[in-house]
């Protein structure tokens, strides 16, 4: 048996016909693919917009951030130099007030007689600079009188440190005694037991009065 299949011819309607779908396909495809292009493009343009915001945000960011950081340090090394000063001041202040001090009864000190007193002396010699701000000076003796307007726990062993120093520097008074003293207007308990315990003189201002603790007085 043979099968047959039935073939209409094709018509000027119907090629027509065709061609009107395929453009009305064509067409609705081409809208298609354009909103979605658009849809893409307006993403992207946004995707665009936020990172150019968002580096302008940064910059601007950055710029109050450095602007911050260098005005903090500004004000820092204003504080620091204002704070200095105060320091300086202070430490001149207490200096002067021990040296006047020393000086108008440096017959008394130490039980000793001292011939001369010297503040601010300097000395340079190589790994043993130093600097002592009261010495009291005799044919036998030397006092090393540390001065400080607030002293503090770690002043004990920079002044034991300068009875070294002091003889490095000043071998003159190689063989002479040495006597340690802490002069500060501001003491604790604390801190005056570590001196006497360490053999330095506790001098301090009691109204207006300086007094000497030196009990314990160790000879250097």
């Amino acid at each position: 048996m043979t099968n047959t299949s039935e073939y209409t011819p094709a018509t000027p309607e119907s090629v027509w016909a065709a061609f009107r779908e395929t453009d009305r396909l064509m067409k609705e495809s081409r809208e298609g693919f354009d909103k979605d292009f658009e849809k893409s493009r307006k993403e992207v343009e946004e995707i665009r917009n936020f990172q150019k915001e968002t580096d302008r945000q940064l910059k601007e960011t950055d710029r109050y951030l450095k602007k911050s950081i260098a005005d903090y340090n500004k004000r820092m090394k204003n504080f620091e130099k204002t704070m200095g000063g105060w320091s300086n001041n202070h430490g001149s202040f207490a200096e002067e007030y021990f040296f006047n001090s020393f000086e108008k009864r440096k017959r008394n000190f130490f039980g000793e007689k001292f011939d001369k007193i010297e503040k601010n002396v300097k000395g340079f010699k190589n790994n043993f600079s130093d600097e002592y701000d009261i010495l009291l000076i005799n044919g036998k003796t030397v006092g090393i009188i540390e001065v400080k307007f607030k002293a503090h726990k770690d002043n004990i062993q920079k002044i034991l440190n300068k009875v070294t120093t002091f003889r490095e520097n000043f071998p003159y008074y190689a063989n002479h005694r040495v006597y340690l003293g802490l002069a500060t207007l501001v003491f604790t308990p604390e801190l005056e037991d570590d001196c006497l315990n360490n053999g330095i003189a506790v001098i301090k201002q009691l109204g207006n009065k300086v007094i000497i603790y030196d009990e314990h007085l160790k000879v250097f």
